[in-house]
């Protein structure tokens, strides 16, 4: 009786392990890019239907000259962060959800570090082959990162960033995501380079 239990016990253990493995692959196979950028205002003004400095009307203009002569011009924008979850139960692996427990971010743009941030709370990742976005709101002063710039071509940043037709190209986050699992909450080992031309 004594060596059934045993047994028991060991094929348990050995199913345990195995599915916290199967596991392991499953969160290790999570891939990230940039999937764009929404609703981009530089001083409260709307770039989306924007895509040259002519296309403002003149009290914009004022505006954003006299935010510049202050040394400052604040942009507000969501970049849309899209996580791709293959785990749907084909080539040999389980559907598997993937919570994202933490998602500590840096912004670089046109190759400039500038603000960092992370995610407000946790987000799951479903285990069906299915894409999650994660949307990161954005507030900085481009004024402070690029006063290098004269004032058109910071506003002509702005629009190549969020106005119409514009892309994220210019646009990469480093990120470094904590991920739950069985054995508890697991940080990627290097940091991310996240861009929108490939999953990452």
């Amino acid at each position: 009786m004594k060596k059934v239990s045993l047994i028991i016990l060991t094929i348990a253990l050995l199913l345990t392990s195995c599915s916290i493995y199967n596991t392991l692959v499953n969160v290790s196979r999570l891939k990230f890019k940039l999937a764009g950028v929404n609703n981009f205002k530089i001083s409260g003004i709307t770039l989306s239907d924007k895509q040259k400095l002519s296309d403002f009307n003149m009290v914009e203009i004022l505006k954003l000259t006299a935010e510049v002569a202050k040394g400052e011009l604040p942009a507000s924008f969501t970049l849309n962060v899209e996580a791709s979850n293959p785990n749907d139960n084909k080539g040999g692996y389980g559907a598997t959800d993937i919570t994202i427990k933490s998602f500590p971010w840096r912004l670089i743009i046109n190759d400039k570090e500038t603000i960092s941030g992370n995610i407000d709370q946790s987000v799951v990742v479903p285990g069906v082959g299915e894409n999650k976005i994660i949307p990161l709101s954005i507030q900085l002063n481009l004024m402070k990162f690029f006063k290098e710039k004269g004032y058109e071509e910071i506003v002509n940043l702005a629009l190549k960033l969020g106005g119409g037709g514009g892309s994220t190209s210019n646009i990469k986050l480093i990120a470094k995501p904590v991920l739950g699992s069985p054995v508890g909450d697991l940080s990627y080992p290097e940091e991310l380079t996240i861009i929108d031309s490939e999953f990452k």
